[in-house]
């Protein structure tokens, strides 16, 4: 795999590294939501961008932690991950644009559900790489099968984008599961997830709005997981790139949600890179092994690419109609 040959393979990292992560992100988090954004309001684009920013500077300095633990090459990987992870993310930011006109959030409640989401989208990746990192050691063949899954992944994200089909988050299964089980409440009352009314406990149309962004980012989860690990099987390495990369998906959206009409050739880079990391992995299994460099290059090349092609052709504010991957 990403795995048996890949430089972080064989490196042990302390288990003080490990704490040193968890503080990090819990302290981030806590400034984040406790001192940052107290009270729910409107991210205007400047402390957006300043955010999103800020962000992949704290990124790009982890990597920098990780060299001094190891090497250049374990921290190329880092790089490499975390660059697959926030390419694959730039999808979400539309998802969440849709999620969020379908449901009429008010703006100055999304940032905080965008901050429980990320939440549960980091529990989800913790899962989903100790299962995906312990199932490819065990069964070495399934480089094989993870490797085929990300190629048909990325073709139907291409076939996708030349149908332009899509879905009605309000539609969302889980939805109509979710429905069943929990009143809810036709109007937002705040930025809360539930109210009592009349003695009785309802809940809100932000947690439904919650609901759909969680499903929607667990699948999201089950195509960049094997991505990453297409890059290394090295537990440290590959979670602390996704978390980083998660961590600033929040910001991004509030930097980009203007632009997302124009990113209309996004999804066939990020259906190339797909196809470009399944090939890796099955390579792999045939004791092909690409260095890290071979990996990275492409990669930044793919979405830089599409994101700059895509914005040269609807400058001027022409723009197209883009797929949604709404689940």
């Amino acid at each position: 795999m990403g795995g048996g040959a890949d430089a972080a393979a064989s490196v042990n990292f302390p288990i003080w590294a490990w704490f040193f992560f968890v503080g990090l992100v819990a302290l981030l988090l806590f400034i984040d939501l406790f001192v940052l954004h107290r009270k729910a309001r409107e991210i205007p684009f400047g402390e957006a961008l300043v955010l999103s920013g800020a962000w992949i500077t704290i990124s790009i300095l982890f990597g920098g932690f990780i060299w001094a633990l190891s090497s250049p090459a374990v921290a190329a990987e880092y790089y490499a991950a975390y660059l697959v992870e926030w390419s694959l993310s730039l999808d979400n930011v539309f998802v969440f644009s849709v999620i969020f006109t379908s449901f009429a959030v008010p703006r100055e409640y999304r940032y905080h559900v965008l901050f429980w989401g990320v939440m549960g989208a980091l529990v989800f990746r913790a899962v989903f790489v100790a299962v995906g990192i312990s199932l490819l050691s065990a069964f070495a063949w399934l480089v094989f099968v993870f490797g085929a899954f990300l190629i048909f992944t990325g073709i139907r994200m291409f076939r996708r984008s030349e149908s332009g089909s899509g879905g009605d988050p309000k539609n969302n299964r889980v939805l109509r599961v979710f429905r069943r089980f929990f009143p809810a409440t036709e109007e937002y009352h705040g930025d809360n997830f539930f109210v009592r009314m009349n003695g009785k406990r309802y809940a809100t149309p932000l947690l439904a709005v919650l609901v759909v962004i969680e499903a929607s980012d667990l699948l999201f989860a089950i195509d960049s997981v094997p991505a990453v690990l297409s890059i290394t099987s090295n537990t440290f390495i590959a979670y602390s790139a996704v978390v980083f990369a998660v961590l600033g998906l929040r910001a991004l959206y509030f930097a980009l949600e203007g632009l997302v009409d124009r990113f209309i050739y996004l999804h066939y880079g990020l259906a190339a890179i797909l196809v470009f990391v399944g090939t890796k992995f099955i390579l792999e299994g045939f004791g092909v092994h690409l260095p890290v460099a071979a990996s990275l290059l492409p990669i930044a090349a793919i979405i830089g690419i599409s994101i700059g092609y895509s914005l040269y052709v609807t400058r001027g504010g022409g723009g197209g109609n883009r797929p949604s991957r709404v689940r």
